[in-house]
């Protein structure tokens, strides 16, 4: 009981973004409503660190090195099943919308609005309810799921870390000292993700990660 009403006075929240000025004023935001526990500038950081850190909730950027924030999120809540997500974008595509949404009520904000709107979405979520930036909010999000089964179509969790390393333009043993596996487990997965697509080399493997926002432009 105690937690719960520090939680309503006093929400802890942990800051993820690759780009130490839009941090920094993300922190200056959201300090005045609550209390910042914390910036992490990559997915593979966030992971180490949120368990440590409690956040009751996290503002991420979905465009994050080493690991985007979409996916270090579907790690997270199997570690921190209660921690509230606010998603930040560039991207004002409905499909990685759809999939944001598919982690429950979270929060979705474009960083251009992120001024007006970022505060709001926190205290939304905070609530247990979603907050959808008004730019991407649809009529009718029946189609979510269909959506968020589009964007997520065919690649498993660990192929699309591999994909996004190796888009990164990183070498196939860091990759693979990254991900704690051995490189033939990293070749196999870069094998089977471009004959699935039908990719034929590694330009297209990166324009293929570009497409589906694994990595920025």
């Amino acid at each position: 009981m105690q937690e719960s009403e520090r939680s309503i006075d006093h929400p802890r929240v942990l800051i993820a973004d690759d780009h130490s000025l839009v941090a920094e004023g993300l922190r200056s935001l959201l300090e005045k409503r609550f209390k910042v526990v914390g910036i992490v500038q990559n997915g593979r950081e966030l992971l180490d660190e949120a368990p440590k850190l409690d956040p009751h909730v996290i503002v991420l950027d979905i465009g994050m090195p080493l690991l985007n924030g979409l996916d270090a999120a579907r790690q997270l809540k199997l570690s921190l099943p209660n921690v509230k997500l606010v998603f930040l974008t560039m991207k004002d595509d409905p499909n990685l919308a759809a999939a944001a949404q598919d982690l429950g009520a979270v929060g979705y904000v474009l960083k251009h609005s992120a001024a007006s709107e970022l505060v709001k979405a926190v205290l939304e979520v905070l609530q247990g309810r979603s907050y959808m930036t008004a730019k991407l909010r649809a009529e009718n999000w029946a189609v979510r799921e269909s959506r968020a089964r589009q964007f997520s179509k065919q690649l498993t969790g660990r192929q699309q870390e591999v994909l996004q390393l190796l888009a990164e333009g990183r070498p196939m043993k860091e990759v693979a000292a990254i991900l704690k596996v051995s490189e033939k487990t990293v070749m196999f997965h870069k094998y089977h993700i471009m004959q699935s697509f039908n990719l034929k080399n590694n330009a297209e493997l990166v324009l293929f990660a570009l497409k589906r926002h694994l990595i920025s432009s």
